[in-house]
């Protein structure tokens, strides 16, 4: 079973999506969209350096609460975030880039291991990452826009 390592390449996972920059912005900023695609139970979101939030996220009997501290923000272009939790060690840094695709347009999402996570949780397994991630925006955000702005 492989963990996250920092000796790992970053996880990309890119996705064309409907509507303009600024929706798309708003809806990976703005906490009353975030909802409906990425976590529920995000308690407060803002785009802006300095930002920090937390909540509990139940994987079978473990709880992961996920500590998100905002570093970077460029309106309606990236925002980032390191992340960490509570309860295990590790930590990674994630990143979501609007990138102009011709006429339309692609989110980028970039993890980045900052500090190994454990070897022994499956949830910190590099394919259940790329796994994750891949639902988050290729299932969720991509039909949250599709249906609202399609």
């Amino acid at each position: 079973m492989s963990s996250m390592k920092t000796t790992d390449p970053p996880i990309v996972v890119d996705c064309k999506i409907s509507g303009t920059r600024q929706q798309l912005w708003e809806a990976i900023t703005v906490r009353d969209n975030m909802i409906e695609w990425y976590f529920s139970n995000i308690p407060a979101f803002e785009a802006r350096v300095g930002f920090s939030t937390q909540f509990p996220v139940q994987s079978e009997s473990r709880t992961f609460t996920h500590i998100w501290n905002v570093t970077e923000v460029v309106p309606r272009q990236s925002i980032t975030y390191h992340w960490t939790y509570t309860e295990y060690p590790g930590e990674g840094k994630v990143s979501f880039e609007i990138l102009d695709e011709g006429d339309a347009l692609k989110i980028r999402l970039t993890n980045t291991v900052v500090t190994d996570f454990p070897q022994d949780v499956p949830e910190f397994r590099r394919q259940s990452c790329i796994d994750g991630w891949n639902y988050f925006i290729h299932d969720r955000l991509k039909s949250y826009m599709d249906k609202k702005y399609g």
